[in-house]
């Protein structure tokens, strides 16, 4: 029963994720935002709305090691998991400015999280603290607009479209917030279910179900545009999720309800996360290209990884 409610959650995530996204691209492209701002804004933030929504409600229903678990798992996946993937269907290189101005933001943003939740507390002040760097970093990335012209192509071919009336789209953002609703309680119940049949902690549920189960919109998105050839469309949605992750969503679930992740576990899984930027710095800072090989050694860390949660 508990597998059941586990997948029952992670479609109603996916697909309100997908209606989600795909209405609110649609609503700010109506009200003149550019494509490569609606990518970097709008689609990252939306991919990222089933973490949020399971996020919130591990932690409204008592279960703070799946909250902290989910968005923590969730920034490992993204840059192993996800992006090794991607790697391997597809290898990418990106001529991208934002990227390397994003990688050293990602670097900061990571560091902050080891700190922040290294003394086994997020509560209200660095819930606001954390939502006010989001604030920051969209107000960085609405100003800072100008772009490499092939980067600029491919963001446009791919969010330029108006789509429907805008009140069609406010109904399908309030459609898809609904389906992350439901489908995040279905989640985290389930998780809390079977970390209780596996023997195994909430904490290590967090980091692999739920944070893999809301990592699919991330995960779908970037395989369709690696097999495309679209680097900076991967890149950048993997990149801007995992800041989203840590300022939006810990952030946001911090102010309503103060985190406290614990276990000896804790400093590995963010010294994971923190290696994990570093392993990608130097390929995505540079523009070098990460080929299927270095997919395959992304994927393999995160199936050591999970091996070794399961193991611990």
């Amino acid at each position: 029963m508990a597998w059941l409610w586990v997948i029952l959650g992670v479609a109603l995530l996916y697909f309100g994720g997908e209606l989600l996204v795909r209405h609110a691209v649609a609503l700010a492209r109506r009200i003149g935002m550019s494509p490569l701002v609606v990518g970097l804004t709008v689609v990252a933030f939306g991919t990222s709305a089933p973490e949020l929504a399971a996020t919130l409600a591990a932690a409204l229903g008592g279960n703070p090691q799946v909250a902290y678990g989910n968005v923590v798992g969730s920034n490992i996946a993204n840059l192993s998991l996800v992006l090794g993937l991607a790697a391997l269907v597809h290898p990418l290189r990106t001529k991208a400015r934002f990227i390397r101005r994003e990688m050293p933001f990602l670097l900061i943003v990571s560091l902050v999280l080891y700190f922040v939740i290294a003394d086994g507390w997020i509560g209200r002040v660095e819930g606001v603290l954390l939502f006010a760097g989001l604030l920051a970093y969209l107000t960085y990335l609405l100003r800072e607009k100008e772009e490499v012209p092939d980067v600029e192509a491919e963001f446009a071919a791919e969010y330029a479209r108006t789509g429907p009336a805008a009140w069609i789209s406010l109904l399908g953002i309030a459609a898809g917030v609904a389906l992350l609703t439901v489908g995040a309680s279905a989640l985290v119940e389930g998780a809390a279910t079977l970390a209780r049949a596996w023997g195994v902690s909430d904490r290590v549920v967090g980091l692999t179900v739920v944070a893999l189960g809301t990592s699919l919109p991330e995960l779908a998105s970037a395989l369709v545009a690696a097999r495309k050839g679209e680097s900076e469309l991967v890149l950048g949605n993997l990149v801007g999720s995992n800041i989203f992750n840590v300022f939006a969503i810990l952030g946001i679930t911090a102010m309503v309800r103060p985190i406290q992740p614990d276990g000896p576990g804790i400093v590995v899984d963010l010294s994971v996360m923190l290696g994990l930027v570093l392993l990608a710095w130097p390929f995505l800072y540079t523009g070098l290209r990460l080929g299927r090989r270095e997919g395959a050694v992304l994927l393999l860390v995160y199936l050591v990884y999970v091996r070794y949660l399961f193991a611990a």
